[in-house]
This record gives C-alpha cells, sequence and structure tokens, in this order.
C-alpha cells in the first residue's frame, strides 16, 4: 500500500465502538487529539445486545447495555471525538504514518487504538439468533459473571467442557439452585484443578455425552428449556431449566492484524508494558487483547489507558498535529 501524503491524517484512529473505543476517544479527545473512530460492523459492541447491566459503576438501579452506550457516544461527541459508521478493511503498520482502507475511503494515522472486541462463540442454533426473535439476553448468554446475578435460585445449563466453561459453573453454582453442565464427550478437557472444584461442587452435574440441539422457548420470550440429544445413542429428551450459558469459547476480532501484530495462540493481541502492541504508535484495549476478564468496566479501563499510552507516544515522536 502506498502512503499516499494527500490522504486525510489524523492523530488518534481508534477502531471499535465499544466501552474500549468509546472510553479511549472521550480520553484522547480531551487531549485535544482529535480522535476519528471508525464504528466497526457492530457499532457499539456486544453492549448493543445486552439487556440489564447491574455491574457497571454509577448506576445503581443498572442500566440497559444500548442505552450505556448511547451515553459513552454521546460523551465522546460531546468532547469532541469525531464517529463515522465506517470500518476498516485493510491496515497498514508497515509505513508511518499507518495507512487505513476503509469502506468508504483510505485515512492516515499518527496513532492506532485497536478496540475491535471479541465474538463469543454460538452454538449455531436459530434460538440463539441476536436480532428480533431470538433468545439473547433473554436467559441465553456467554458471560456467568455479566448475567449470573439474574438466575439466583433458578437451574440453568452451561455448554463446553474446558476451563471458561467450568469456571462459569462453579461461578453459577453460587447463585443458581442447580448448574446442569452439558459436555458432548465423556471427559473434560479442562484442567485437573478445575475439574476436581466441579465435581465437588454438590449443586453441579455432568451431563455426559450430550449436545444441545434446540433452546426453548422464542414464542414466550425467555429459555424455559433445552433439547438434549446423546451423541452415543441419538436419543433425545427436555430439560427444563431458565439460563443457558454458552462457553466453547471466544474469537477475538483480529483477522485484520493478521501477520501485522504479535498474537497469542487463540489470537488475542500481545501488548507490552500496559495497551502497547508489537508495532509502536499501535494500541490494543478490551476483549481484542483480553481472554480473561472480558468486561465493560475493564474494556472501559483499557480503552482509558489506550489513550493516555497514545498521547504519551505521540509526545515522546513530538508528532502531534492539530
Amino acid at each position: 500500500m502506498i502512503n499516499d501524503k494527500s490522504m486525510e491524517t489524523r492523530n488518534v484512529v481508534i477502531l471499535g465502538s465499544g466501552p474500549a473505543g468509546l472510553t479511549a476517544a472521550i480520553y484522547t479527545a480531551r487531549a485535544g487529539l482529535s480522535p476519528l473512530v471508525l464504528e466497526g460492523s457492530q457499532p457499539g459492541g456486544q453492549l448493543t445486545i445486552t439487556t440489564d447491566v447491574e455491574n457497571f459503576p454509577g448506576f445503581r438501579s443498572g442500566v440497559m447495555g444500548p442505552a450505556l452506550i448511547e451515553e459513552m457516544r454521546e460523551q465522546a461527541l460531546h468532547v469532541g471525538a469525531e464517529i463515522r459508521r465506517d470500518q476498516a478493511v485493510k491496515v497498514d503498520l508497515a509505513v508511518w504514518p499507518f495507512s487505513i482502507d476503509t469502506e468508504e475511503g483510505s485515512i492516515r494515522a499518527r496513532t492506532l487504538i485497536i478496540a475491535t472486541g471479541a465474538s463469543a462463540k454460538w452454538l449455531g442454533l436459530p434460538e440463539e439468533s441476536l436480532g428480533e426473535g431470538g433468545l439473547y439476553g433473554k436467559g441465553l448468554s456467554a458471560c456467568a459473571t455479566c448475567d449470573g446475578f439474574f438466575f439466583r435460585g433458578k437451574q440453568v445449563v452451561v455448554v463446553g467442557g474446558g476451563d471458561t466453561a467450568l469456571e462459569e459453573a462453579t461461578f453459577l453454582a453460587r447463585l443458581a439452585e442447580k448448574v446442569y453442565v452439558v459436555h458432548r464427550r465423556d471427559a473434560f478437557r479442562a484442567s485437573k484443578a478445575m475439574q476436581e472444584r466441579t465435581f465437588n461442587t454438590p449443586n453441579i452435574e455432568i451431563l455426559w455425552n450430550k449436545v444441545v440441539t434446540r433452546i426453548h422457548d422464542p414464542a414466550e420470550g425467555r429459555v424455559t428449556g433445552v433439547t438434549l440429544k446423546d451423541t452415543k445413542t441419538g436419543e433425545t429428551s427436555v430439560l427444563p431449566v431458565d439460563g443457558v450459558f454458552v462457553a466453547i469459547g471466544h474469537q477475538p476480532n483480529t483477522v485484520l492484524f493478521a501477520g501485522l501484530l504479535e498474537m497469542d495462540e487463540n489470537g488475542y493481541l500481545r501488548t507490552f508494558g500496559g495497551t502497547r502492541t508489537s508495532v509502536p504508535g499501535v494500541f490494543a484495549a478490551g476483549d481484542v487483547a483480553d481472554p480473561v476478564y472480558r468486561q465493560a468496566i475493564t474494556a472501559a479501563g483499557s480503552g482509558c489507558m489506550a489513550a493516555i499510552d497514545a498521547e504519551r507516544w505521540l509526545g515522546e515522536q513530538d508528532a502531534v498535529s492539530g
């Protein structure tokens, strides 16, 4: 890619408009850096498909996910950030300022903050639809830490067999009356310590050699149970539950940066000494670099860190332009 000097050049370009990206926009705008936010394919990130958020500080009665994102967005605009309904399709990090091809054109960035997030892996069932009529946020979740509070005294299913699934199950067991762990095989791939903790939790029941083939019931607008299929016999059964937690992993949205930035074995961006990536001037914030916490508040915090890191880096290069 040729770095055309006539191209629009910005001090800060932020890819992604979830809590990490918008917080980075607020901080860099207040620092006078005139950031540009490219909203991406899912403006607002995962919070836009989340209903009640009760663990974000400052909202004692909770807040709807879309409303929280809208407040962040309006705040970013208020302090001087520019937000475009556009997304990057190609980046060149070999030449500075960096070049970014978008669906609408091309721009250059003196610093780049990557806040493209991560996407939960789902089961591929129609009932999981994230749109109108789906059960996401209505008893179907991919985050026990986020939504477990709503299932106190209820019965839930956790789908998966790795460390994440068993961590979700043991967390939910402290809140729910009963937790069923559905696993397609007859042995877990999770660590021995996590398995022992799970087996020793009295209100967790393991359903071996089972897969979920249907989640009930979109017609009622909430989860009422699941259909299970035995992977050995093919027999099916219906298990009444109030919630389904899918814990088969997350996929960081990092395809655009393959071969350009260092990643871990699962595709999460590696950061060094804060939010700095393997390329100077490029920073990562939020779930795209966080396989552990994946919370709105931690994403927002890392967005603040990335903004400060970017501001300091620009200062070190004496590269800020009005």
